[in-house]
């Protein structure tokens, strides 16, 4: 937890990324709609990013999906645009540019709804963004599609195989196990690592038959506790590396402790769902309903009576350097990502009725620019006081490199 707070404490964005339960509290306090979708529940700007398909395409999509549950749909439009307010105050932007990019990404939110309105309903859950192909239904500035591509080339070099030497090495006797690198990395006993392995064989019986039997080619080397991202910390994660044709065909899973979404405290329908009982479930299903094109060996595990789920940890995923955009990049990356949380929220909701009420105008645009800028205001005195509550001793933090 130190960790944690050390990285909540590094900016007010940083702050933003870890207090979704804080932002939960405040959306419960506003009024909404009543319509309800399957919503991300922490749709930052820095939560959509490039990933790999089964055909090694690179696609564009939402990118974590542990807070998914059914909500309103404006809790995760006003997440979004909270965290392009604050990514723009920390990129230097003016009030009227951080009103512009909020803009941008509700306007990308309304256009989409509206044009997947008119679509089929197989043909509108059938859409997926294409990182490679320059969209034909909005125009892409050629500086975005720059850092696009320059993104691009980074997802494609972020293979298993790249990232084997990174955290693993060769033993003497020739066997690969994983570096001791702590706080971010740290081997585990003899007993975790077999009731992890052992939790593999439920994960397998939920993938489907054809990945199941491709598993069974691969066998487990090592297993390492690895701490990742900033809302994760605190949360049990596990490496497993296993190899499938010789050691030069590494794969990386991720075993990924599951707790109650932040928002189930304001949802109290929600817990009741059958589906919901097993946390590693209402993720992959989730991921599996809000995203166009996911990863194949999602799946669900219990260890120690604890959910959990598991996926693929590099499977060609890369970030947009969101905190190195300004102007026209960083207004269309705003823009996308109010468009690819349009399209989440239109295979599970009534996108028509959605699109009914943002309506034509501008009116709910200029509406959220003025919520973004309070709140973004209120993270800034939020993050301020976190770091008084560190530097008076009253919180511990502790700073460690590693990967977000």
């Amino acid at each position: 937890m130190p960790l944690r707070t050390g990285r909540m404490a590094a900016s007010p964005f940083a702050f933003l990324r870890g207090a979704a339960a804080v932002m939960a509290w405040d959306l419960s306090h506003t009024p909404v709609t009543g319509i309800q979708v399957w919503i991300d529940g922490d749709a930052h700007i820095n939560n959509f990013g490039l990933y790999g398909t089964p055909q090694r395409d690179v696609v564009v999509d939402l990118n974590d999906f542990d807070e998914a549950t059914l909500g309103p749909w404006e809790w995760d439009l006003k997440r979004l645009v909270a965290s392009v307010n604050v990514a723009g105050r920390e990129n230097g932007f003016s009030r009227k540019e951080r009103r512009r990019a909020v803009m941008k990404a509700v306007s990308g939110y309304r256009f989409n709804l509206a044009r997947l309105s008119g679509m089929g309903v197989l043909e509108a859950w059938s859409l997926f963004g294409h990182a490679e192909r320059r969209p034909t239904a909005v125009k892409v500035p050629n500086k975005a599609w720059a850092i696009i591509q320059k993104t691009v080339g980074k997802a494609k070099r972020t293979t298993n195989e790249s990232l084997l030497p990174k955290v693993a090495l060769r033993n003497h006797d020739g066997a690969w196990r994983f570096r001791d690198d702590p706080p971010i990395l740290t081997r585990v006993d003899d007993d975790t690592r077999r009731k992890v392995v052992a939790s593999l064989v439920e994960y397998a019986e939920h993938l489907t038959p054809a990945y199941r039997i491709m598993l069974r080619r691969y066998t487990v080397a090592d297993v390492a506790h690895r701490v990742v991202g900033v809302g994760s910390v605190g949360t049990r994660a596990y490496l497993v590396l296993c190899f499938g044709n010789g050691d030069v065909d590494p794969l990386f899973l991720q075993v990924k402790e599951a707790i109650v979404p932040v928002h189930a405290a304001y949802l109290p329908q929600v817990s009741l769902r059958e589906e919901n009982r097993h946390q590693g479930r209402r993720v992959i299903e989730a991921q599996r309903l809000m995203q166009a094109l996911g990863d194949p060996l999602l799946g669900s595990t219990t260890i120690d009576g604890r959910p959990y789920f598991v996926r693929q940890m590099k499977n060609m995923k890369a970030s947009m350097p969101v905190s190195l955009m300004t102007g026209e990049p960083f207004d269309f990356w705003a823009f996308a990502c109010g468009a690819l949380l349009a399209r989440s929220h239109a295979r599970s909701g009534d996108v028509a009725r959605i699109a009914g009420y943002c309506g034509d105008e501008d009116t709910l645009d200029r509406a959220l620019a003025q919520f973004a800028e309070a709140y973004g205001d209120q993270t800034e005195r939020d993050h301020a006081e976190l770091v008084k509550a560190i530097k008076t001793g009253r919180v511990k933090a502790a700073v460690a490199d590693g990967d977000e």
